[in-house]
């Protein structure tokens, strides 16, 4: 596999159009955020699983990593609090699925929270369902969908972004060196925790470090290439939209259509923007098809090793975790129905990608840690790709990435104002007592085991 094969397949398991609206809050300043978090943290997790990859290039992927390094229990929770991201993760881009399915109808009724809650369990289910078919039924799904509903309209957004700019239509935000610098306060650096989600997923670019040419010098250009393009894309939608959609109306489910609307009403074309929101629909489900199924393979690993009650072991004939992928079905309803009682979209949108955020920045934690080591107790294996620099080097690059896992993990508990559900106190304590619930399960587990034997 050569450096741009590689590339591609790293920027297609991470860009999400459904990113651009809560980047877009941001303005200007999106620039230097998103440069410093691919530095600290975007960067450092793929040379880290790189590694790992190359030298533990085992089924079970971070499973069996973490396992290596600090033993079974700590490789079982690693794996749980991927699965689990991604079970809270759902609700976002559920909602993301049923407010651009609204623009293709009705716009208002993205405003509606019955259809949307209807809509986003019918989704839900389907996606389940499909699952439990063989993955090669899975597999072309989620490749038209990346490029025709993905690729295509956040190339649209972005050219339709230059058009307004150079156009001398009105812009909401202001290009200037002050604009450009990020708020220096504890509820905008909240931002950095949901960044982080967005950049999550490049853990799949390290599997195929095996099959790589020269994989200590093309795998890092590959990653380079693949963050350059990953933060010109994120970087460039997130401004067209923020050109034209002020901050204070900008809603972060719908925020990416409210753009088209007033690009596509400045062309008079406003028959486009139910065609742009069906092909964005098409990438959302793309990108929902592979993360219902992934993660649940890399916890079926974890309970054919006995981590898990016998139950979730259970596969279908096409070898699809039948039994965790219904386990993901019915706890993502229970979390759905929260949006008839949460007081507003974005509270509900952002309180999701936080809690998602937190559960994933503990996994990658364990994961820096691991690779630092694993240098030390088995230096002895064999690895296609090493972390530059020797132990320093390992330290420099795991330990930054560990540092802003520790930053972006505190401060997604101090939301900007018009996030806060409550109190400071009862939003945090949501938060908290979401960790814990969605932590315990593998610790009970393994008590309950304990107990018996």
């Amino acid at each position: 596999m050569g450096v741009f094969a590689l590339a591609m397949i790293s920027v297609s398991a991470i860009i999400a159009l459904r990113n651009l609206p809560t980047l877009a809050k941001n303005g200007f300043s999106i620039v230097i955020i998103l440069s410093i978090a691919a530095f600290l943290f975007f960067i450092p997790i793929a040379l880290v699983c790189a590694e790992l990859a190359s030298g533990w290039p085992k089924e079970g992927g971070i499973y069996a990593w973490v396992k290596e390094a600090f033993g079974e229990k700590s490789g079982a929770l690693a794996v749980w609090l991927e699965w689990a991201e991604s079970v809270v993760w759902l609700p976002a881009v559920l909602m993301f699925i049923s407010a651009n399915i609204a623009y293709v109808l009705r716009p208002e009724l993205a405003d509606n929270r019955y259809f949307m809650f209807t809509v986003m369990t019918v989704v839900l289910w389907a996606g389940t369902l499909l699952n439990c078919f063989s993955t090669k039924t899975s597999g072309w799904v989620s490749t038209i969908g990346i490029i025709a509903g993905s690729i295509l309209p956040g190339l649209a957004i972005i050219g339709l972004g230059a058009y307004w700019f150079q156009s001398g239509h009105p812009i909401e935000i202001e290009f200037t060196r002050q604009s450009l610098l990020p708020e220096l306060s504890l509820s905008s650096m909240a931002y950095f925790t949901v960044i982080a989600l967005g950049f999550a997923g490049i853990e799949v670019a390290s599997f195929y470090v095996q099959d790589v040419k020269k994989p200590q010098r093309n795998f890092p250009i590959a990653i380079c290439i693949a963050a350059s393009l990953i933060i010109v894309l994120y970087m460039l939608g997130a401004l067209s939209v923020a050109m034209v959609v002020p901050k204070a109306d900008l809603n972060l489910s719908s925020g990416m259509m409210q753009a088209m609307e007033i690009f596509f009403g400045a062309l008079n074309a406003p028959w486009a923007t139910p065609c742009f929101a069906l092909l964005t629909v098409v990438g959302a489900l793309a990108l929902l098809n592979t993360w219902i199924l992934g993660p649940s393979k890399g916890l079926l690993a974890s309970a054919e090793n006995g981590d898990l009650p016998k139950f979730a072991r259970r596969t279908n004939r096409y070898h699809s975790p039948v039994a965790i992928l219904l386990m993901q079905g019915f706890i993502g309803t229970a979390l759905l129905s929260m949006n008839l009682f949460i007081p507003t979209v974005n509270q509900f949108y952002w309180i999701f990608q936080t809690q998602a955020a937190q559960l994933i920045l503990m996994m990658y934690f364990m994961v820096f840690i691991s690779v630092i080591k694993l240098r030390y107790s088995q230096p002895e294996v064999p690895r296609n790709f090493v972390i530059p620099g020797g132990k320093f080097g390992v330290w420099l690059v795991a330990g930054t990435g560990a540092i802003f896992c520790i930053f972006a993990f505190l401060v997604g508990f101090i939301p900007p104002e018009e996030y806060q559900i409550g109190s400071q106190l009862q939003y945090s304590g949501i938060l908290i007592a979401g960790i814990i619930l969605f932590s315990m399960p593998p610790f009970v587990w393994q008590w309950m085991k304990t107990k018996k034997g």
